[in-house]
């Protein structure tokens, strides 16, 4: 089972950015799938996750609707939305998802939110 992220990059305040957790292994849509984030020199903290009844969960300091998820099920992609970015946003996102006590992190996509 792996996730991989990707499409994280430099994009100016105020801007937008759509990273992706494509899936293999595993069935995206059957399962909780969460992003999180780690800002340097700071603990890895959950943003949002989207659970296998498109549920969207909302963890605490994300709730501004800033953040989004969806998920693509032919691509077995899950993508996480962000808008009016921050250089406070700047960090690595990863994707996490826990199937059956197994964890599976990917390498993450770093954001750098400057101008």
């Amino acid at each position: 089972m792996q996730v991989v992220e990707s499409g994280g990059g430099l994009v100016q305040p105020g801007g937008s950015l759509r990273p992706s957790c494509a899936a293999s292994g595993f069935t995206a849509s059957d399962n909780l799938i969460q992003w999180f984030r780690q800002v340097p020199g700071s603990e890895r903290v959950p943003v949002v996750g989207l659970d296998s009844m498109d549920r969207m969960l909302y963890y605490k300091g994300f709730t501004g609707g800033r953040f989004t998820v969806s998920r693509d099920n032919a691509k077995n992609t899950v993508y996480l939305q962000i808008n009016r970015l921050t250089p406070e946003d700047t960090a690595v996102y990863y994707c996490y998802v826990n199937i059956r006590s197994t964890v599976v992190w990917g390498e993450g996509a770093r954001v750098t939110v400057s101008s």
